[in-house]
Formats: structure tokens, C-alpha cells, sequence
């Protein structure tokens, strides 16, 4: 099973220069905790509903002055579109990391999450391995 076969094809992106105020209202319109901020169509980060809490309001900062580029998370781990969909859950698991973009040829033609693997019965055990890492205390911040 490739995630091809999982991943979401329907896609919302923000350019690094997107108010976070317009990313919030995009994350709110389609039900979605990320968006991924390109640049000439290429992934250079991400922006999650914790980031924007984070990096944003809890630092009080002016959320009407706030872009992607201000808090998105560079650096982003990414999969391809005919990975196996086991190694793209323990990818999750070991960056504890709950979405992941799907670039091919360097463009993001999907997205995957742990929502998106959690809901094949065959692939249970992968989503809940993945979600107790994701859980783990890091020192990411």
C-alpha cells in the first residue's frame, strides 16, 4: 500500500508572506490543523494550529502583523507519493509529527495525516504506534 492511496489530494497552501489571521480562517473553512507554505511551488514549511498558538499568541505577538514565514516550522519532513505506507507512519512516529506533505519532483501533490492512516483497519497498529510517539514528550521547542 503506497500513500498515494491515503493521502489527501485536495490541498491548502499559504506563500510565506500570508497573514496568519488568513491561515486561521483557512484552517477553520476546510477542518485542516496545517497548511503547508510554498515558495515557487515547493514546500518550505508549515504552518500547525499549534504553531500559531505558540509562536504567535502566547508570545503576544500581533496576530494582524504575523505571516507564515513569522512561525511556520522550516525544515519539514516530507513523503512521496509511492512510499510505503508503513514507512511514511513510522516517519510520523520517529519526528513525531502528525501530517506530513507529499511532494513528487519537488512539488507538494498531497497530504498525508495520522488521520488519514488511522482509518484503514489493516493499518491500526501503524496509527497507534505512530500516535503513542507523536504523544512522547520532545524537546522540540
Amino acid at each position: 500500500m503506497k500513500v498515494n492511496e491515503f493521502m489527501s489530494k485536495n490541498i491548502v497552501s499559504a506563500s510565506p508572506d500570508t497573514p496568519i489571521v488568513e491561515i486561521a480562517k483557512l484552517m477553520k473553512e476546510h477542518n485542516i490543523g496545517s497548511v503547508p507554505v510554498l515558495k515557487d511551488n515547493r514546500v518550505i514549511g508549515i504552518v500547525t494550529d499549534r504553531d500559531i498558538v505558540l509562536r504567535d499568541v502566547a508570545s503576544g505577538k500581533d496576530v494582524n502583523k504575523v505571516t507564515a514565514k513569522d512561525v511556520m516550522t522550516s525544515g519539514v519532513i516530507t513523503a512521496s507519493p509511492n512510499m510505503d505506507i508503513h514507512d511514511a507512519a513510522r516517519i510520523m512516529a520517529e519526528k513525531q509529527v502528525r501530517r506530513l506533505p507529499v511532494v513528487e519532483n519537488g512539488r507538494l501533490v498531497g497530504m498525508l495525516s495520522l488521520g488519514d492512516v488511522a482509518i484503514d483497519s489493516k493499518l491500526e497498529d501503524d496509527a497507534g504506534e505512530a500516535l503513542s510517539d507523536i504523544s512522547k514528550p520532545s524537546n522540540m521547542m
